[in-house]
């Protein structure tokens, strides 16, 4: 029988997800506190698996998958900045008039690295991790847009980025050059994340299923059988990443509140037809995990914002999403679109959220950080006759007090 990889979800302590369908040990979730997470990666046979539910350590198992970044819509070169202000999102979303930075929240990127040489970074302690084997540094620039948007540094008096005061930033490399990984990077980057420290994880990527398809036919397998196979793959994958969510969850309400964010994803067409909507891909889609969608607006003022054409609907929130400037690699500065975009002005907000909880209780209740960053959110600024289900609760909005 063929041998493929799995990615097994390992937690030295018992663990209960409520999940009775899996087969796995149902265990406590009190004791999660000294609990260690691991991925691990293993050949192994269909009929093997079920002897591996059985190991108490064991939460869940999936076959690793291609993964791959939200691919921004456009990309325009954009000069340096010589004006003050700040960017478009950065005003909708409140940030440029609240008095909070993200001062002492430490925030990790799971993207295609970064360009820590950039003006836009200097003064940040960036720590890099390189999951691809490629090596720090970003070649792709992704990356490095999208950690521009959360903790860029105010340039020549313009700023673009939604929380300048970010000190420390977890900047994990799970995509390559060419924008191209898989789940089992995304895990463990997500598990070097919470073990670093991190409150605040924003991941502008998603699962490749297509891509899954298209490398079993190549392999010579029948068309029906390789989108069943992938199929069952995504499922499996799906399931892990609520485990994974689950299991942040549970340690972020004992001791490390960690908020992890994702990308709605791109792949609706509502200028081709307007029930052109696809739903929220994985990983956003998992349970625990909260979900962006994205914004545009038609210019100043700045209101009667409407969900971008590109973005799949059923999002847990929204932010701006179209022509957001950031930092570029190599130096100099580009404009992008996509949920890739609004998901870092999300990241943002919720560094500011908890820099808020932190003064006035020393301590953050991820329940409450969730509620805070949801429940603010507004429908406010959007244009009249929007669909509530591509917007969530509306657009992120900065503690403004």
């Amino acid at each position: 029988m063929e041998q493929t990889n799995y990615i097994i979800l390992r937690s030295t302590k018992p663990v209960d997800l409520g999940d009775p369908f899996t087969g796995f040990a149902r265990r406590s979730l009190s004791v999660i506190e000294n609990t260690s997470l691991r991925i691990d990666v293993e050949s192994l046979r269909k009929g093997d698996i079920a002897d591996l539910r059985r190991d108490p350590e064991v939460v869940n198992i999936a076959p690793s998958m291609p993964t791959m970044l939200i691919a921004p819509t456009a990309s325009d070169d954009v000069e340096k900045p010589n004006l003050t202000g700040s960017t478009w999102g950065v005003i909708a979303t409140g940030a440029d008039k609240s008095p909070f930075t993200g001062k002492g929240v430490t925030v990790a990127v799971l993207d295609t690295g970064i360009d820590a040489n950039h003006e836009a970074f200097q003064g940040v302690n960036v720590v890099q991790k390189d999951f691809t084997d490629e090596g720090d540094g970003d070649k792709q620039g992704h990356g490095t847009h999208c950690g521009g948007t959360i903790f860029g540094q105010v340039i020549n008096g313009y700023r673009f980025s939604v929380a300048p005061g970010i000190s420390r930033a977890l900047i994990g490399k799970v995509l390559n050059s060419q924008g191209g990984g898989s789940t089992e990077q995304i895990y463990r980057g997500i598990v070097w994340a919470l073990d670093q420290g991190a409150n605040v994880i924003s991941m502008s990527l998603g699962m490749n299923f297509p891509g899954l398809v298209k490398r079993l036919v190549e392999r010579g397998v029948p068309a029906d059988l390789a989108t069943s196979q992938a199929l069952e793959a995504y499922r499996a994958n799906v399931r892990l990443f609520d485990s994974l969510a689950s299991l942040t969850r549970a340690r972020s309400n004992l001791f490390q509140p960690t908020l992890v964010i994702a990308a709605a994803g791109n792949e609706s067409q509502r200028r081709v037809n307007p029930n052109y909507e696809l739903a929220v891909a994985p990983p956003a889609s998992a349970d625990g995990f909260v979900s962006v969608g994205a914004l545009q607006t038609p210019g100043e003022p700045n209101d009667a914002l409407t969900v971008a054409s590109f973005s799949n609907t059923g999002p847990n929130i929204s932010a701006p999403g179209v022509d957001i400037y950031s930092a570029k690699t190599q130096g100099g500065y580009v404009s992008k679109s996509g949920t890739s975009m609004a998901t870092p002005h999300v990241a943002g907000i919720a560094a500011l959220w908890m820099e808020k909880l932190l003064a006035e209780n020393k301590t953050v209740n991820i329940t409450e950080l969730s509620s805070r960053l949801i429940g603010r959110a507004t429908k406010a600024k959007l244009a009249a006759g929007f669909d509530p289900m591509d917007v969530g609760a509306g657009l992120a909005q900065a503690p403004l007090e």
